[in-house]
């Protein structure tokens, strides 16, 4: 049994508990409300955001970093804009090394850095063992539920890589390894990108063959970023890439769905955020892709599609007839400039 932390008492934070809970572990759950974690450990609930799921009493929650100080291994489970405060906060209550296993997806605007990057940059480097990143197809609601489920974990160590694998599988909650980490890293961001501009497709009243279109290019551009950044473009086949993308782009579980679908409709971006009252991580991403895109001089038409319509006031539908009316390719000819570039290297 391992001493686990996870901060973050949200949908997800929350549904990580439960499989660590299942697996015998003891699990301190950081919440940013009093009032959650009260009702945690009062009446076994988190109704806000997993209504009707009992949380065992082997879950306690609490508001203060000070009761995490003895634990093994830190589940960081909060949105990126508020990655670097909440790892900061942890250089004041830790007193040995220890491993972080970070279950969010975005790329931070501005530094384009990805999360692992971000915790390294702000821990301690005598607290920290390692980061691994947690990511796949997995929705909070269904893993809350025990339905069978699978992800990837990834790390610079392989064995803890499987440290971690070991400490989150089960029979219902499945996990592979990868040692691509910036892949698995990307992968789990850019979906959010991709299921925003399927919901936006939705919402302007088109069907599927505008989803399977954007899924299907919305991939290759995650694979074309993935692989500059120095990803294996094997890993975009995989759980954390198309994985991932099938379950957000088609999932009414999907809250960058559901906002897409917003400002399809004609919400502002503004508004569809007041309405979710949820962090839309797909929204910062789309900004700092973006801007990583053209710093990289890559071809993203679709993120920046979006980027017009979330950013620059664009109308969705004049975003989607630019975004048709590009001029004719071959579908292959980044995939041929990808396997190229690999041949030199």
């Amino acid at each position: 049994m391992k001493n686990v932390a996870v901060i973050g008492a949200g949908s997800w934070g929350t549904a990580l508990s439960l499989v660590l809970a299942d697996n015998g572990h003891h699990v301190t759950l950081v919440a940013r409300r009093e009032e959650i974690a009260q009702e945690i450990n009062e009446r076994h609930t988190n109704e806000t955001y997993l209504p009707s799921i009992e949380i065992p009493s082997s879950i306690v929650a609490t508001c203060s970093m000070e009761e995490i100080i003895d634990v093994e291994i830190i589940v960081l489970v909060v949105p990126t804009k508020a990655i670097r405060q909440a790892v900061r906060s942890l250089n004041d209550v830790l007193k040995q090394p220890v491993t972080i296993v970070h279950a969010s997806k975005g790329i931070e605007p501005g530094s384009h850095l990805r999360i692992s990057e971000m915790i390294e940059e702000e821990l301690e480097p005598t607290l920290l063992k390692e980061v691994v990143v947690l990511s796949g197809p997995s929705h909070a609601e269904e893993v809350s539920l025990r339905q069978p489920t699978t992800v990837t974990v990834s790390s610079k160590s392989l064995s803890t890589t499987k440290q971690i694998q070991d400490l989150f599988m089960n029979q219902q909650f499945r996990v592979y390894t990868n040692e691509d980490l910036i892949g698995v890293e990307i992968g789990g961001a850019l979906k959010n990108i991709i299921a925003l501009a399927c919901g936006l497709t939705n919402g302007l009243g088109y069907g599927d063959n505008t989803k399977a279109a954007i899924m299907t290019r919305g991939l290759a551009e995650i694979g074309r970023l993935g692989v500059k950044l120095g990803a294996s473009p094997l890993t975009f086949a995989g759980l954390s890439g198309l994985g991932d993308l099938i379950v957000t782009c088609t999932s009414i579980h999907s809250r960058n769905w559901r906002a897409g679908q917003m400002l399809g409709k004609g919400k502002s971006p503004a508004e569809v955020e007041e309405s979710m009252g949820m962090v839309v991580e797909g929204i910062r991403t789309t900004q700092a892709a973006h801007e990583l895109a053209q710093k990289l001089q890559i071809e993203m038409p679709i993120t920046s599609a979006l980027y017009s319509v979330l950013f620059e006031g664009k109308k969705p539908e004049h975003a989607a007839d630019e975004l048709m009316g590009r001029v004719k390719k071959h579908e292959m000819e980044n995939l041929h400039d990808v396997v190229s570039d690999q041949k030199n290297d």
